[in-house]
């Protein structure tokens, strides 16, 4: 199908009448993200569901969509004000209390990492975790905690082993001297910091299989 092929069927299937060619491709090419009603819309022109467009979801609403839930729905489920929810959706900030937050991870199937994400609690992490991996890791794993309610010997099992990554690849940088391949090492060094909350997780999804 080509993107006026999608739009015609958004328009005639689903009351759509602003959706053009040029509007399908700026989805395409992820300048844009389609509305809810578009989404749906979508899905049922390509003849899919809405969750196999997103791929893996990552913001709140994403999450809700891809359980083909409505906003209402997720709202009374948890106890929530729609106009509250929908602020959070669009701030991509969950901020329910702990019994709400409880029931939002059940009706939406969030994993630990999912809801930290939601929670809008990423960067948070990410600022604690580099602290840790390039200073004394121990000293953050009560406020590492306090984020993500993990077994303590196994957060310090991660956080130490995240910081004898991190320090090895720094030693490694420090004996090549001025080299290339110093150069190599470190800008691996910062890859691995760009990416250290991917690392804590998938270090903690190994220590629990």
């Amino acid at each position: 199908m080509t993107p006026e092929h999608v739009a015609h069927g958004m328009r005639a299937s689903y009351g759509l009448p602003y959706v053009t060619a040029d509007l399908v491709v700026t989805w395409e090419r992820g300048l844009a993200t389609p509305s809810s009603p578009e989404l749906t819309a979508l899905a049922g022109v390509l003849w899919c569901s809405p969750g196999e467009l997103i791929g893996r979801p990552r913001s709140l609403r994403e999450h809700r969509v891809a359980r083909g839930l409505a906003a209402e729905d997720v709202a009374l489920a948890v106890g929530v004000e729609l106009l509250a929810y929908l602020r959070m959706e669009e701030h991509d900030e969950w901020r329910g209390t702990e019994r709400q937050s409880a029931a939002l991870a059940e009706l939406l199937a969030l994993s630990l990492p999912d809801f930290v994400t939601v929670s809008g609690r990423d960067g948070k992490l990410a600022e604690l975790l580099r602290s840790a991996v390039t200073t004394r890791w121990r000293a953050y794993v009560r406020p590492v905690s306090r984020m993500v309610p993990l077994d303590r010997r196994l957060l310090e099992g991660t956080l130490q082993e995240l910081h004898q990554d991190y320090q090895g690849r720094m030693v490694a940088t420090l004996s090549w001297g001025g080299t290339s391949a110093a150069e190599d090492s470190s800008g691996n060094g910062r890859d691995f910091l760009d990416r250290i909350v991917e690392h804590f997780w998938s270090r903690v999804e190994a220590s629990t299989a």
